[in-house]
């Protein structure tokens, strides 16, 4: 296997339906040795996590890690507040954004790059309920779209 293969563990498609993903951004995670474990058999969920700046600290809240069987004593608490590892310069940019009217950081998904575990970070904008309603339209259009061509092709 390539050492920098990006393998990726879980997405939030929440996150693409409910806020407009304006810029992306990577950042490690302070983890323990059984939440890789578990981290490896997939058994991660980002729904309803987010990403709080403060204290010059980027903390991930809300992202549930399931205990990883075989750890017994040494499992830590699934939904745990853990801290991103992210460059100085990068955590006063992020905090000056999120400042900014309606942004908030997201986090998009897990992965391995080689055999670190990264997360994907998004500065987003919250969508309206009529946003959501055009992107559902725009996708189904889409669907349709392709599904008259390819029966054209046959």
């Amino acid at each position: 296997m390539e050492q920098n293969q990006k393998r990726i563990i879980a997405t939030n498609r929440k996150a693409y339906h409910d806020y407009f993903v304006e810029d992306k951004y990577e950042a490690g995670i302070a983890l323990a040795g059984t939440e890789v474990k578990s981290i490896r058999d997939k058994k991660v969920n980002l729904k309803d996590s987010y990403i709080s700046c403060k204290t010059g600290e980027a903390m991930l809240i809300g992202m549930h890690i399931s205990p990883y069987e075989k750890g017994n004593i040494f499992n830590k608490d699934p939904l745990r507040t853990r801290k991103l590892l992210l460059h100085r310069r990068e955590i006063n940019k992020l905090i000056g954004l999120t400042q900014q009217e309606g942004y908030s950081l997201i986090p998009l998904e897990v992965y391995f790059l080689g055999s670190k575990v990264k997360l994907e970070i998004g500065l987003c904008r919250g969508k309206k309920n009529y946003d959501k309603r055009h992107t559902t339209a725009e996708r189904d259009a889409k669907r349709k779209m392709e599904r008259v061509m390819k029966e054209r092709i046959r």
